[in-house]
């Protein structure tokens, strides 16, 4: 364990830049070596094969270049908790395997759900990330409309109604991917879901919601769920919760809050009041690995209702029987989709009780006003074209060459910026597509990345853009 340590130390006080740019067919070579049925002849053998195949070549997020996706560097709290977790290995689905790891757990889930505004009744799980905390979302909410039928026992055990694919799950055209997936998994399919316009700040358009709401009801269609996002992937941008609750109530829908990427906002002493809303949601996602700081994976799914948390719960004998519920006896099996589940809870409660719940948001704030001081640069350079006005800590722009180009050879030009810049190890930085075209994005979740850093990788997106055209050029004309 102490090499092991040392180890890591040493590659992490090290690392020079975030990758060393190596490609998929090159390191693939050095596994194709590795006879798994034979041991090494010792430990230090052991480790420098770890070095050579894994620490060498990994992507590291904590550093100041790396600016890429959703991945932030973590507390050392919760490195001590993961080595905790791991050397105990509780089971966090029921009481007999976890004992005070169960009530750890529900704490945190009060003390997130408090933070939300949800209500007295409000429940919730720790979950592998916002996928999972969506489908379970996604679940409740189809199990919801569908009891209310009339003739209807339960999904659980009659399967879905004669008329389910009527169901319809309302969210913005930016909103995560998972939205879809989840429709699929639930065997709604990804046409069950219809995309709601954005306006200009990438927020979900209330005159389209409404004007897709009117449609679905005079085509018959049952809308089950509006999904507004607090805190897009790609834009950071976030959905106005209060007018979208406003209307979820009028209409008695299920509303879901997917912040998995703006929930730190809940402990931010600067901008909570842009979570401002999402007391009013039936359910909501908080991913604590990315604004919270916390190693992957440890996310919730929080709902108003502990009720509806039924709709996942199945008993067995051996495991949750329906006597030990009736004596109260906690399980957290009850009310998740999964069985064995860490301990993930551990790390964020030893990040707050070492650091407090102001100075883990204040981190988050700090990253979104490092965002806001790099947004006029980008502005402002007439290099660069910007596809938004930040809110969180995403910022999504475009290389826009002097030489007068196609949008084509403008698209090209940024995918060979990313992965010029990638291949050199300078900074590791993220793409997209806006309306079609080909964008670069920062995703910014380091405090320890400063203005200069940024600064400086937009010299280096500018001078890898100009010397794509150029060598583009030269070879039009050969």
């Amino acid at each position: 364990m102490a090499q092991g340590a040392e180890c890591i130390k040493k590659t992490l006080l090290g690392i020079e830049k975030p990758y060393t740019g190596i490609l998929p067919h090159e390191l693939k070579r050095q596994f194709d070596e590795v006879n798994l049925d034979e041991k090494l002849g010792n430990f230090n053998e052991v480790l420098e094969e770890l070095k050579a195949l894994y620490l060498k070549d990994a992507v590291y997020f904590h550093h100041p270049h790396y600016v890429a996706h959703l991945n932030c560097p973590i507390v050392i709290p919760a490195i001590l908790a993961e080595l905790v977790l791991s050397s105990v290995n509780s089971s966090l689905d029921t009481w007999d395997q976890s004992a005070g790891g169960t009530y750890i757990e529900q704490k945190l889930i009060d003390w997130t759900a408090e933070r939300i505004g949800l209500g007295s009744e409000a429940d919730g799980v720790f979950t592998s990330g916002g996928t999972q905390s969506n489908l379970m979302a996604m679940l409740l909410a189809r199990d919801h409309v569908c009891n209310r039928q009339a003739g209807h026992l339960s999904n659980k055990t009659q399967g879905l109604p004669a008329d389910f694919k009527r169901l319809r799950i309302l969210t913005s055209e930016v909103s995560h991917f998972s939205v879809q997936k989840s429709a699929a998994i639930l065997g709604l399919g990804y046409d069950a879901v219809i995309p709601v316009r954005s306006d200009a700040r990438k927020k979900m358009d209330l005159a389209d919601l409404q004007r897709v709401l009117d449609e679905c009801e005079a085509q018959g269609l049952i809308p089950m769920a509006v999904v507004a996002t607090a805190g897009t992937t790609d834009f950071g941008s976030i959905d106005p919760l209060e007018d979208i609750s406003a209307i979820c109530r009028e209409k008695n829908l299920w509303m879901h809050v997917d912040a998995a990427y703006g929930g730190g906002l809940l402990i931010s002493p600067k901008y909570r009041n842009h979570l401002a809303g999402i007391e009013h949601a039936d359910s909501v996602t908080i991913d604590y690995h990315k604004s919270f700081f916390q190693p992957v994976s440890c996310s919730a799914f929080l709902v108003r209702d502990r009720h509806e948390l039924g709709h996942v719960t199945c008993h067995a004998d051996y495991l949750n029987p329906k006597s030990q519920t009736q004596e109260g006896t906690p399980n957290l099996v009850n009310k998740s989709i999964q069985t064995t589940r860490r301990f993930d809870a551990l790390k964020l409660w030893m990040t707050l009780r070492t650091m407090g719940a102001n100075a883990l948001g204040s981190l988050f704030d700090h990253v979104i006003d490092l965002t806001r001081a790099t947004y006029p640069l980008i502005e402002r350079d007439p290099r660069f074209d910007i596809a938004h006005v930040p809110e969180l800590s995403t910022l999504v722009f475009r290389y826009i060459p002097e030489a007068a180009l196609t949008a084509e050879q403008i698209d090209a030009t940024n995918v060979a910026i990313r992965k010029a810049l990638s291949r050199s190890g300078r900074a590791v930085v993220a793409g997209t597509k806006v309306s079609g075209r080909q964008y670069l994005k920062f995703t910014l979740l380091n405090p320890m990345t400063t203005l200069d850093d940024l600064q400086g990788i937009l010299e280096a997106i500018k001078h890898e853009g100009a010397r794509y055209v150029i060598q583009q050029s030269a070879l039009a004309t050969c």
